[in-house]
């Protein structure tokens, strides 16, 4: 028996509500990790590289700003 659209669409959100706290969480580790980084690498002389590690860790934060609205529009 099939289930109804109604059930998969509650399943989605509780399984969302669920997983998107985590991802948060770890994109949020991920991003500190890539700061840190970026760092070592202008110490080293590594500008560039530098640079778009640096852009790594704000894309994440991006992707955390966006993860949240999804968040906030399961409720």
């Amino acid at each position: 028996m099939r289930r109804s659209r109604r059930r998969e669409a509650v399943e989605a959100r509780d399984k969302l509500a669920h997983l998107i706290p985590h991802w948060i969480e770890h994109n949020e580790s991920h991003a500190a990790q890539f700061e840190e980084w970026a760092a070592k690498a202008r110490e080293a002389g590594l500008e560039e590289a530098a640079e778009h590690v640096a852009a790594a860790a704000e894309a994440m934060r991006e992707a955390n700003r966006r993860l949240e609205r999804a968040r906030d529009g399961l409720k």
